[in-house]
């Protein structure tokens, strides 16, 4: 398996770079900014990017999209946020950011395969209408759903704090104590520790 973390942008968004060590084949989650450091960093691995995955559609977590040519993957639910400024927030820093529309619109329980790594999606809404979480056996890349110490901001436009805390405490916090959680920002974590220490929770 491979898993790299590459955090990109101003907002210090984690980019995983995720998928089959044999193979070379890997899923790009929230391509944010810094393209030339994301392509670098894979040129220089041999790695074989296939699509990426929006974990939801906020600018720091789709910047990039444009500069890769790949199909994108995202939420029905935040599809209109790509090519809308207003939704992705881009234009509260006057760059009226608009991503390529999605190849594929996510749902609750599907699967999304690469090479022979599969993750399935859990629809986390809460800091956007169409947030997800992507889990492969004991780890699970939240997003903006869930920190170490911390949940996603739900101050922000079609955000809901109680729909947040109902996705972490109903669909994540239901895993394993020893599932690794991978946030969108900021250092992993576990379920057992936010469960546990999480002082929104």
């Amino acid at each position: 398996m491979i898993l790299e973390t590459i955090v990109v942008g101003e907002m210090e968004a984690n980019c995983y770079i995720f998928g089959s060590d044999e193979e070379r084949e890997v899923v790009l989650i929230d391509p944010g900014a810094d393209y030339e450091k994301l392509s670098a960093f894979i040129k220089n691995r041999g790695l074989l990017p296939k699509f990426i995955v929006n974990t939801h559609g906020h600018i720091d977590h789709i910047g990039a999209n444009h500069r890769f040519n790949l199909p994108i993957l995202i939420h029905r639910l935040d599809a209109d946020f790509l090519s809308d400024p207003q939704l992705n927030l881009s234009v509260l820093s006057g760059r009226g950011y608009r991503s390529p529309r999605a190849a594929r619109l996510l749902e609750e329980g599907d699967s999304i395969e690469v090479a022979d790594i599969e993750l399935k999606v859990i629809h986390t809404p809460g800091h956007t209408p169409g947030g997800i979480s992507l889990r492969y056996e004991d780890l699970i890349f939240t997003g903006d759903t869930l920190f170490k110490g911390g949940v996603g901001r739900t101050d922000l436009p079609y955000a809901s704090g109680e729909q947040l805390l109902s996705s972490i405490k109903e669909k994540l916090l239901t895993y394993d104590d020893q599932t690794i959680i991978y946030p969108g920002h900021g250092p992993i974590s576990t379920i057992a520790k936010e469960r546990r220490e999480n002082p929104y929770l």
